[in-house]
């Protein structure tokens, strides 16, 4: 290889690296029917708008190993960047390690992380949810952009992951309490080969929900993953909480390890979670 061929080679992999991460400057697509309600763009550098999210700080749920925090989301080049760190700190709610509640057994975090809600500022029932992103796979990490029902407690209240991805495998959930099992899932899964392009993974996807009243369908690049039929998710006509004829918030997040999400190492971090833009939109009324 001469140096000139090489240098072109260098400067092909560098125009490529830097023109794939190029935010969506476009403004958001008109679709027939639909008005645009909501959205963030993320194009002020700093932190989040804090007309849109809130935090959850703090161990959370599934055993996970990240403490959450509001350090770790921020807005960059027109994107928001949800970043998994290695830290070494101390767990301010350690009570001792024989304690049964896992969130005070742990004297020490090891990772940190952010999980955004817009729980207590927005909130929407039925609609078009868009979220453009690139999602990190490294081992152990564990992405999510799903929402939760404003009323009742999990799961009676449903929960809908519109992405989830951890273990090499692609998610489109969702979940509410049934007489049966207490928690009924109805989750489809895909492995990341089942795409057929060995640098999915390096590029942005569009993750969409179309939700209404008789069913719910997840999208990845307008390939449908999911759907879930409404009716069948309700117990009873008179039950108090119809998980999914409610207004549901949503969450975008980067957990690490937990029940699901795997070990992972310190080759591990950092990893980034690279949103371009959520997007909400609702039929003309």
């Amino acid at each position: 290889m001469t140096s000139t061929t090489f240098r072109f080679l260098i400067l092909a992999i560098v125009l490529a690296l830097t023109f794939s991460f190029i935010p969506n400057q476009e403004k958001p697509p008109k679709y027939k029917g639909y008005d645009l309600v909501w959205n963030d763009e993320f194009a002020v550098d700093g932190a989040p708008d804090k007309k849109n999210w809130n935090y959850e700080i703090g161990f959370m749920r599934n055993q996970e190993e990240q403490w959450y925090q509001k350090e770790n989301a921020y807005c960059k080049a027109g994107f928001l960047i949800i970043e998994a760190r290695k830290e070494n700190k101390v767990n301010p709610n350690f009570i001792s390690k024989s304690h049964q509640d896992w969130t005070k057994n742990r004297d020490s975090i090891k990772a940190t992380s952010s999980c955004l809600i817009t729980q207590g500022k927005h909130a929407w029932q039925y609609g078009r949810f868009e979220m453009r992103a690139q999602i990190p796979i490294a081992k152990g990490m564990w992405p999510a952009f799903w929402t939760l029902g404003i009323k009742g407690n999990w799961p009676a209240n449903g929960e809908i992951d519109i992405m989830e991805y951890y273990t090499g495998k692609i998610l489109a959930n969702a979940a509410w309490k049934s007489k049966e099992s207490n928690t009924a899932w109805d989750s489809s899964t895909f492995k990341l080969s089942d795409f057929k392009d060995n640098s999915w993974a390096d590029k942005f996807h569009l993750w969409r929900m179309d939700w209404d009243a008789e069913s719910i369908k997840l999208y990845v690049d307008n390939q449908l993953l999911n759907e879930i039929n409404v009716q069948q998710t309700i117990q009873s006509k008179d039950q108090n909480i119809i998980p999914f004829q409610q207004p549901h918030y949503l969450l975008v997040n980067l957990a690490v390890g937990g029940i699901n999400g795997g070990d992972y190492t310190a080759a591990s971090f950092p990893s980034k979670y690279i949103i371009d833009y959520i997007r909400v939109y609702q039929k003309k009324k």
